[in-house]
């Protein structure tokens, strides 16, 4: 594990000389300023185009608006933000042949994998508690009424979507030396899982529900315990991802 613990500072040092961590938290950032803006914004906007007669008939915006615009952030931007910032993770490493001169000197290649999950993986944590952060505090300025009272079950299988989120990243980007593999591989896997989820049956073990009913949880209309399976079904695929991308990279000859 010394060995994994080294390449993770390496990565973590490679992340911010390129400023991805910058970037990344910048467009959290964002998120987080605008979700409970255009959530303020948004009567007075259709005021003017709709005209007033059209707009008294909007209800009065509320916190659960602000949440609402957050999590469709984070799940119709967000994740895709991140998907293009570390679809390159490994490939990237294998197109340049900088793994070459580390493997042959001895760095166990499992070291690789589990280095690049976690760094981007505690990036994804910081983005998000950031966003949320910020969104919290405007939202408590410009809404300070009792809709949301369960933010924190809103936002946990948030973090727990991340973490098998990343491995499917990483799982792809291990798949070849092509930069865009990471990218399209999880393109193609959120798809499918967005397919499944039409399936009334299977979205209680479908892990892209942990991103899907974040109001309803916010709101307390839904409980963490009935998203059970998909929170473990999340972690333990992740698992098995990681475990495929080391074997992956172990067949790889450098």
């Amino acid at each position: 594990m010394r060995a994994t613990a080294v390449f993770i500072q390496k990565e973590w040092l490679e992340t911010w000389r390129t400023r991805r961590v910058l970037i990344l938290l910048i467009v959290f950032l964002i998120f987080g300023i605008l979700s409970p803006l255009f959530a303020k914004l948004t009567p007075e906007l259709l005021k003017a185009t709709l005209g007033n007669q059209m707009a008294v008939t909007l209800p009065k915006p509320t916190s659960v608006d602000s949440w609402t615009q957050f999590y469709k952030n984070i799940t119709q931007m967000g994740i895709y933000i991140v998907a293009i910032l570390f679809g390159g993770t490994v490939s990237q490493e294998l197109a340049h042949g900088t793994l070459v001169n580390l493997v042959t000197k001895g760095l166990p290649r499992y070291a690789v994998v589990l280095a690049k999950f976690v760094v981007a993986y505690l990036q994804w944590v910081m983005a998000i508690l950031l966003a949320f952060a910020v969104t919290f505090g405007y939202t408590w300025y410009y809404f300070p009424d009792n809709h949301s009272p369960h933010l924190w079950q809103g936002i946990v299988p948030v973090l727990i979507f991340g973490f098998f989120f990343i491995a499917v990243i990483v799982c792809g980007s291990s798949l070849s030396a092509n930069s865009y593999s990471g990218l399209l591989a999880t393109i193609i896997v959120v798809a499918v899982l967005y397919l499944i989820n039409f399936w009334k049956d299977a979205q209680r073990f479908n892990p892209i529900s942990l991103i899907s009913d974040n109001v309803a949880l916010t709101k307390g209309s839904e409980t963490l315990q009935h998203l059970a399976p998909a929170l473990w079904l999340s972690v333990g695929g992740a698992v098995l991802l990681l475990g495929f991308s080391i074997w992956l990279l172990n067949q790889r000859k450098f």
